[in-house]
C-alpha cells in the first residue's frame, strides 16, 4: 500500500468535520432552512452537470481517438470535469465550492494541467506519449552528430524563432 493512501480515512474524515463546520456557520448566518435549500439545489445543479460533463468528456475521447490523435487532454479535461460536477451533486458547502471552481476553464485548466503530471509520473514514457501530445520548441539551426557535445552556445539560424512541433516516435505516424 502507499504511504499517501493510508491517509485517506483521516482526510475524508476531515473533509466531512469541515463541511458540518461550514454547514454550522452559513446555517447560522442565513437560517436552517435556507441553508438546506441551497445544499438540495447544489446537489441537484451537481446532478444535472453530471450528466452533461459525462457525455461532454465521452464526445471528447470519441472525437480524439477517430482523428487519430493522443486522447489524454480530453480525458483528463473530462475527469477534472466530472470530478466538479461529483463534488457539486455531494452534498455539502465546501465540496459545491470546489465543484463549481473545477468547472470554472482556468482553474480546470490548472487542475488538467496536474492530472495530466501526475498520469505521466505514473505511467512509462511510452504510454505518456500514446496519451499526451508532447510540444516542443526547437530551433532552426545545423543538425548535430549524435556523439557531438552540445555546444556552450547555441547555433541559432533564421533569428532564433520558435518552431512549435510534436514528438514522433520513429517508424510511426
Amino acid at each position: 500500500m502507499r504511504r499517501g493512501l493510508r491517509f485517506v480515512p483521516l482526510a475524508l474524515l476531515a473533509a466531512v468535520l469541515l463541511e458540518l463546520v461550514v454547514f454550522v456557520a452559513v446555517g447560522r448566518a442565513i437560517g436552517f432552512g435556507s441553508t438546506l435549500l441551497v445544499v438540495f439545489a447544489v446537489s441537484l445543479l451537481g446532478l444535472v452537470l453530471l450528466r452533461r460533463e459525462g457525455m461532454r468528456a465521452w464526445r471528447g475521447f470519441r472525437d480524439s481517438a477517430q482523428a487519430g490523435r493522443p486522447p489524454g487532454r480530453q480525458v483528463t479535461d473530462g475527469l477534472v470535469g466530472l470530478f466538479g460536477a461529483l463534488l457539486l451533486a455531494m452534498p455539502g458547502l465546501l465540496s459545491g465550492l470546489v465543484g463549481v471552481l473545477l468547472l470554472v476553464p482556468p482553474v480546470r485548466r490548472l487542475a488538467r494541467g496536474g492530472v495530466q503530471r501526475a498520469a505521466e509520473r505514473r505511467v512509462s514514457s511510452m504510454v505518456a506519449g500514446d496519451l499526451f501530445a508532447r510540444r516542443v520548441r526547437v530551433r532552426r539551426g545545423e543538425p548535430q552528430p549524435a556523439d557531438a557535445q552540445p555546444a556552450a552556445e547555441p547555433t541559432v539560424v533564421d533569428g532564433g524563432r520558435a518552431i512549435e512541433g510534436e514528438i514522433v516516435e520513429p517508424g510511426r505516424n
